[in-house]
């Protein structure tokens, strides 16, 4: 089963197909700093309660580098939820010049 995809499979499998959600599972400050503007910010730290929008859909997690992300799938197969991770995370996602927007201070 597939567990990892490149940032450019997460682009195309969130934004144009719409089938899956882009879970971003980093802590608020790091969201702040610059996410993707169609992911839904859900940290890690509190990834105990889905959000309903989340429920019945394949998700694809993302976090600063993939670390983060990559345990956030394997907390959620044991619960029987379809996800994978972006391999490289917000830093590879940025370095292929894909979208982001900032809303921390200073923005």
């Amino acid at each position: 089963m597939e567990r990892r995809i490149t940032v450019r499979e997460a682009a195309e499998r969130t934004r144009h197909d719409g089938t899956a959600l882009l879970l971003d599972v980093r802590e608020a400050d790091e969201w702040q700093a610059g996410h993707v503007p169609w992911a839904v910010h859900l940290p890690l730290s509190a990834l105990t309660e889905l959000p309903p929008e989340v429920h019945g859909r394949p998700l694809v997690l993302v976090c600063r580098s993939g670390n983060r992300s990559q345990l956030a799938v394997d907390i959620l197969a044991a619960r029987g939820v379809a996800a994978v991770d972006v391999v490289g995370g917000m830093i590879e996602w940025e370095r292929a010049g894909l979208p982001v927007v900032r809303s921390g201070a200073g923005t």
